[in-house]
């Protein structure tokens, strides 16, 4: 029986079997709600003291309570509701059907229909505002309508998936897009998205193409393959027209190279691709298995103990004021050798038991030189063992960045600190980029270097330093951190249980939960300075150009963290920096200690001193403490192919902001 019932009636039915929802799915309900209407009748049951539980159609009962609450709808707001009567197991299996009966909407049929509205003179913030989507959202599915056709009717007949589809948007050429397809379609090889990309951003091929160097030349030419070269050209820059037959060889080496790494690591199965990482889709249905890094022998572990104790009596070279040049030359370049031993025998790659081999998997994945490199993460097809571990590309290092190592272990480790703090409250106040950086990092997990540092614990836990117990507490990074965090609204942990406390965050401000959220991301970031070796992250140099970091305006150099602990010839660097040879040759025969204080004095500023010498004072900071921005780093929309990929992010921030 259909009845109109008040909304304050209507309550949440403990039967209801949809147990977890989607907030941001919840809002463009909500959204959607308030623009439309309801426009799908709720399901009840009658139940104690007048009021009516509701089976079906929790989600629209919430944004209903929730429109009422801010006002948008009026307390005593009727309701349409489809009464029901029965058992509780059929009311329960009435609930299970309204919920596993739906259909997600094609996404070939969403971009038409928000086609047909804009067409009829709606903008695409309009359609945004009225199904509680983002602007980005729209665009991105506005992008999918302009598709060749031949893609988007395999969109919609379901022969493609929206991934693939995007990746043939990645270029505007519509031609192109469907020269792509129609050469993909006699394919031998599986398809992915990232094939896809590739083949459409690539109407020629260098020759210095990872892929071309797999194939290699002479195999290309035999094959029909054509190259077109300029006059200057050489093997390297030389372009390879036929990018499809080269993708069917390229294909066919690594499915040889794959098949011999199974037979030669004993693996049930090596699954090749073309990418140079192992991407989500590929991963996608498997469960990783454990394994732990190879044991050190006790030859190495011998070899690094002896190289920890070098370490250590070469820093102390550093240290000592009464070090001359060519003895604190001398130990920079042993610490930079050292250094790399130690990196060596720490850097080893994880190890499968045997037992588990039988069936277990890996992918090979072709490196940016052109060889075929199997990643050492094992997967298994059946669904067992904890997760351990991620899948994690196979990458080069960087460009070369300042050393650290010729600064002393300790004072590197307690700059390290420091700068992340400077990096975390930075972070800490800019919450639509923790957001986006949080979301990032969780999904490109299986997407990186198992060698490469992270960037930070992103599990909620508090990253600790390289040293215990060390705090600067009176650096003004680290204050500033503590005030953020002491000025959190903690109301909400009053709360009995977990449902509770939860129930009582949500009903934070906005404002408020924006602040915990750059709160618990900023305390994830790890120790890191710029330098090569272990302390360097390069995501942290990303993140520091984006948030425009000016180290000397929240760390400045003084006697006790830093001047006493270098050696003389390093602050008399720092000098020439500020000053030139003049300030120099002022303090070049003082003693470390006597330097060491002046240092102090000069680079706070106060001292007695032309304007410019002060104003480069003022701002000189170690290198291994800056934000360097030398590298372009590419975070922001290019052609508006986020349009298309980065829809989730982009409606998330804006709920956070």
């Amino acid at each position: 029986m259909i009845q109109s019932i008040p909304l304050k009636k209507l309550v949440p039915s403990p039967r209801n079997v949809r147990k977890s929802s989607d907030v941001l799915a919840d809002l463009q309900l909500r959204a959607d709600i308030a623009a439309r209407g309801l426009l799908q009748n709720l399901v009840v049951r009658k139940g104690k003291r007048g009021k009516f539980e509701v089976e079906a159609g929790g989600r629209r009962l919430t944004a209903l309570q929730a429109l009422a609450e801010e006002g948008t709808l009026p307390e005593n707001h009727e309701v349409t509701c489809l009464v029901i009567e029965g058992e509780e197991s059929e009311v329960r299996e009435a609930s299970l059907a309204e919920n596993f009966q739906r259909l997600a909407m094609n996404p070939a049929d969403e971009a038409q229909a928000f086609a047909s509205i804009i067409e009829a003179g709606a903008t695409t913030e309009d359609v945004a505002r009225r199904f509680g989507l983002t602007v980005r959202f729209v665009e991105g599915r506005l992008r999918l309508a302009s598709l060749a056709p031949c893609v988007f009717e395999a969109l919609a007949e379901g022969t493609i998936t929206l991934d693939m589809a995007k990746a043939y948007g990645a270029i505007s050429d519509v031609e192109r897009q469907a020269h792509v397809y129609a050469e993909l379609q006699h394919a031998w090889y599986q398809i992915t998205p990232d094939t896809i990309r590739r083949m459409v951003l690539d109407a020629t091929v260098r020759g210095s193409d990872p892929r071309a160097v797999l194939v290699g030349r002479d195999a290309y030419l035999d094959a029909g393959g054509r190259i077109e070269r300029e006059l200057f050209d050489d093997d390297a820059s030389e372009s390879w027209i036929d990018v499809a037959l080269l993708e069917d060889l390229a294909h066919k080496a690594m499915d040889e190279a794959a098949e011999k790494a199974a037979l030669e690591y004993g693996l049930a199965w090596v699954r090749p691709t073309l990418g140079n990482y192992v991407s989500h889709d590929l991963v996608e249905g498997l469960s990783r298995l454990p394994c732990d890094p190879a044991p050190m022998t006790e030859q190495e572990a011998q070899e690094l103990g002896e190289l920890e104790a070098d370490y250590d009596r070469v820093a102390a070279v550093l240290e000592d004021e009464d070090s001359d040049e060519d003895e604190v030359a001398k130990a920079e370049k042993e610490l930079v050798v050292i250094d790399r031993a130690m990196r060596v025998l720490n850097d080893r790659p994880p190890v499968l038991a045997d037992e588990l081999k039988p069936e277990a998997g890996a992918f090979l994945v072709l490196s940016r030189n052109g060889e075929p490199t199997l990643v050492p993460q094992f997967y298994t097809e059946t669904e067992v063992i904890a997760d351990e571990g991620v899948v994690e590309a196979i990458e080069e290092s960087g460009a070369a960045k300042p050393k650290g190592s010729s600064l002393s272990q300790r004072l590197l480790d307690e700059l390290a600190m420091q700068r992340r703090d400077i990096l975390a409250i930075h972070l800490a106040n800019d919450p639509a980029l923790a957001l986006d950086f949080m979301v990032f990092t969780l999904a490109d997990a299986d997407g990186h270097d198992w060698r490469a540092k992270k960037a930070s614990t992103l599990v909620g836990s508090v990253a600790s330093g390289p040293i215990t117990g060390f705090e600067a507490k009176d650096a003004p990074a680290s204050a500033a951190l503590a005030e953020f965090a002491g000025s959190l609204d903690e109301n909400w942990r009053a709360g009995e249980s977990d449902v509770e406390r939860f129930a009582k965050f949500r009903a934070l401000s906005d404002e408020a939960r924006s602040a915990w959220l750059g709160h618990v991301v900023s305390r994830t970031l790890v120790a890191s300075l710029a330098c090569e070796g272990e302390r360097s992250v390069p995501m942290h140099e990303a993140l520091g150009s984006l948030l425009e970091i000016e180290t000397a305006h929240w760390w400045r150099p003084t006697a006790k963290n830093y001047f006493d602990r270098v050696a003389k010839a390093r602050t008399l660097e720092a000098l020439d920096a500020a000053g030139g040879p003049e300030l120099v040759s002022r303090y070049a025969a003082s003693k470390k200690a006597e330097l060491a204080s002046a240092a102090e004095r000069i680079f706070s500023g106060n001292f007695i001193g032309e304007p410019e010498v002060k104003e480069r004072a003022q701002a000189w900071v170690p290198p291994i403490m800056r934000f360097n921005d030398s590298e372009e780093v590419e975070l922001a929309d290019h052609d508006g192919d986020e349009a298309v990929n980065a829809e989730g992010t982009d409606e998330i921030a804006e709920q956070a902001a």
